[in-house]
């Protein structure tokens, strides 16, 4: 990516927020996820990810990065489209660490198309199972796992409130986990867990570059009061707080991060 994203690797420092913690980042070999996986594990969580098998590099570079930061790494490679998947993942993450207590729902499939008639049955399913159907069977696969203090967080957009034309499909996704952070809250806190999203404007991820037409790359972000998109460390912040205890009397919240661009 040019130029290149800042995941925190170096910029961000940690303080022991998550300090003996296990989270479950889906999606974290690129990206938020990345940056997230990152600022936990140097607050002191243990870490593992999911991601697609032929993303085998960007992962491996993240775990490096999570145990340089002191914390234990686990990579599982995995489609979340599958039905299956959500148990598995869930099943190998108390395999290798005997607990979880934070779930990041941050994978997306994304794709841009001018015309609605490009958009195919085929990817429009595939955007709901991985975006949507995926966070809903790890969700509920974990608050059968989580024990009280337990937080699960959900990556939604400002797509959910302003959908953009080209990303019909994306957006309709992002609506529907906000809805489900709203509902999912009430049943979660029944088991003392806590359910929150984060709402992303632009951020300079490479799903930008490789998911947009060149044009559209050149201005992404401009639009903000910034002038730029969000570097994923500066999205990774407010997750942070979410899965700390800073975050106790907070559940069933869309955090905006929008460059004040958020219609709310």
């Amino acid at each position: 990516m040019n130029p290149p994203a800042d995941h925190g690797e170096d910029s961000y420092q940690g303080s022991g927020k998550l300090k003996g913690r296990v989270a479950l980042v889906t999606g974290g070999d690129s990206g938020i996820g990345r940056a997230v996986a990152i600022a936990f594990a140097k607050e002191g969580a243990d870490v593992a990810i999911s991601y697609l098998k032929e993303e085998e590099a960007d992962a491996e570079d993240t775990s490096l990065r999570i145990q340089a930061s002191g914390s234990r790494a686990l990579k599982i490679p995995i489609d979340l489209r599958d039905a299956s998947s959500a148990d598995s993942l869930l099943g190998k993450v108390i395999a290798e660490f005997g607990r979880l207590d934070i779930l990041l729902n941050n994978a997306a499939f994304q794709m841009s198309h001018d015309d609605l008639e490009d958009v195919s049955a085929e990817e429009f399913e595939h955007t709901f199972r991985t975006n949507v159907f995926a966070t809903f069977l790890l969700t509920q696969g974990a608050l059968q796992r989580l024990s009280p203090g337990g937080v699960v967080l959900n990556t939604t957009s400002i797509q959910a409130y302003q959908p953009s034309p080209s990303l019909v499909a994306y957006a309709a996704t992002k609506s529907a986990i906000l809805s489900m952070t709203k509902s999912m809250a009430s049943h979660a806190m029944k088991r003392g867990v806590r359910i929150n999203a984060v709402a992303p404007g632009p951020v300079w991820t490479p799903l930008i570059p490789s998911t947009m037409p060149e044009e559209k790359v050149k201005d992404f972000g401009a639009k903000t009061e910034f002038g730029r998109p969000a570097q994923p460390i500066e999205l990774a912040r407010i997750f942070v707080f979410l899965a700390s205890d800073e975050a106790s009397y907070v559940t069933g919240e869309i955090y905006g991060a929008t460059g004040g661009r958020s219609p709310y």
